[in-house]
């Protein structure tokens, strides 16, 4: 495989607006070979300290600035990120093996898009609203804490202070420790774009010492999470005994119901794009197709067509569709679930579990289709974030809007058939966001989840507001 050489040390934790240094460090290992691609700060909890020592210092000055010179500064910053494209893609590629092409254009682009739309609302935002004799004003929750997750690193950052920074909060960031290279890259941008020193702090490590520091830290109004449902629940109990705010953006089980009106062969491109795009490691993949009983056989032979063109490959390939699984840990993950399904006795048709042949040193799996599905199996119920599709088959409409929603998970769905029927179904569904034909992601939409998949909504107006407190003023 490509060999690259990439100087990605981290040397400190970017607090006040600049780099401190001190403590230890830890490895940035590559999903591609297992060797070690860089060294980061391992932040304590007197790292977090000073971090929301200098955000609480920056908020006044910050949050007494108008959204409209906010709203300037992200469209500044949108711009210094998009300068730094590929170099941005190059680090992540190296931190999660995630194809190269897939890095430029997802992993580096969608931030970019995304800083773009929320500066977009700056003046479509009722900051200020009259209600009979009371002025209802939003200000700014206060000092965030954002804990990130590795499998969109710098998007899922993004997506968190590009709002909290128009809202007119500061910040104090954990991304993830097996995937931080965007995030010093990150600091410069804001830093380019003029962002005031202190506003965005950045501390590295473990989510045992500094997310559970920033959690339970008095100084901090507000966490917000992105990751495992799990992990979430946790971070909700210890932030109680502060009662501070907590949004969570947490797991899902993305269905996507293919009605008999539905374009089957569009249905079926869409769901193995939405399902293993990055591997398959993304909280709204598409990792369940629900199919008319009658047409399960031929949908799945179709399925297994498709699926011949995402060969797994080298992620410096430009050409690869499939690179490894995050780490050595996700590929045990994964490939247990696939172990199970076969173990279960489920119905084999594409993939299987064990080492891919010629990437043995790497966390590299095969994409894995399941056919004739009992939807209360372990692989159609739980979380398995890989390239796993569970295809189940149904009688009924009704039928299938119920094994759709029957999982603890309510981020996503999907639905393919004639517009107004498959629309009809769509309002049916209990999850965030439903995509009717494989319409385009919308940045301007509010995203998140129904039941265990989280609490409060990311992205647009719904998004920003989320990081508001709302003050009557009785006049």
């Amino acid at each position: 495989m490509t060999t690259q050489n990439l100087a990605l040390d981290i040397a400190g934790h970017w607090i006040g607006g600049a780099v401190t240094t001190g403590g230890g460090t830890m490895d940035v290992v590559s999903p591609v070979d297992g060797t070690v691609v860089a060294t980061v700060p391992r932040g304590t909890a007197a790292d977090v300290d000073h971090a929301v020592a200098a955000a609480r210092a920056a908020l006044p000055h910050w949050s007494s600035t108008s959204p409209a010179d906010r709203g300037a500064v992200l469209h500044r910053l949108a711009g210094e990120l998009a300068a730094r494209r590929e170099s941005i893609a190059r680090a992540v590629t190296a931190e999660i093996g995630a194809p190269i092409a897939l890095s430029r254009a997802a992993h580096a682009g969608f931030p970019v898009a995304v800083t773009e739309a929320v500066a977009s609302l700056a003046d479509r935002i009722n900051w200020t609203e009259e209600i009979g004799n009371s002025l209802v004003v939003r200000e700014p929750v206060g000092v965030v804490g954002a804990i990130t997750p590795w499998n969109f690193p710098l998007q899922q950052v993004i997506t968190k202070i590009a709002p909290t920074l128009l809202a007119g909060n500061t910040i104090v960031l954990k991304p993830a420790e097996t995937a931080p290279l965007t995030a010093p890259m990150l600091a410069e941008a804001a830093a380019a774009a003029g962002l005031p020193g202190g506003v965005l702090n950045i501390v590295y490590g473990v989510g045992g010492v500094v997310g559970e520091a920033i959690t339970t830290h008095p100084g901090i109004d507000m966490v917000s999470f992105t990751g495992s449902t799990a992990v979430g629940k946790r971070i909700a109990v210890a932030a109680s005994a502060t009662v501070k705010r907590v949004a969570l953006e947490l797991g899902g089980k993305t269905a996507n119901i293919v009605l008999p009106d539905a374009d089957v062969d569009h249905a079926v491109a869409e769901t193995l794009r939405y399902g293993w795009t990055n591997s398959g490691q993304a909280c709204g993949a598409w990792t369940r197709l629900l199919v008319p009983a009658g047409r399960h056989d031929e949908i799945v032979a179709k399925l297994v067509a498709e699926a011949a063109a995402y060969t797994v490959g080298d992620p410096w390939d430009e050409g690869t569709r499939i690179g490894p699984l995050a780490s050595q840990a996700q590929w045990e993950r994964v490939n247990g679930y696939i172990e199970r399904g076969v173990a279960d006795g489920l119905d084999l048709v594409f993939g299987g579990p064990g080492r891919v042949p010629g990437f043995e040193s790497g966390a590299f799996i095969r994409p894995t289709i399941f056919a004739g599905v009992d939807p209360r199996s372990v692989v159609a119920q739980e979380e398995i974030f890989g390239p796993v599709l569970s295809v189940i088959p149904y009688g009924s409409e009704n039928e299938a809007v119920e094994i759709a929603d029957g999982t603890i998970y309510g981020l996503g769905a999907a639905v393919f058939g004639e517009r107004d029927h498959a629309l009809a179904v769509a309002r049916r569904l209990a999850a965030g966001q439903v995509y009717v034909n494989g319409a385009p992601f919308n940045p301007l939409a509010p995203f998140g989840g129904y039941k265990q998949s989280g609490t409060g909504r990311e992205m647009g107006r719904a998004g920003v507001e989320e990081f508001t407190e709302l003050k009557a003023i009785q006049l």
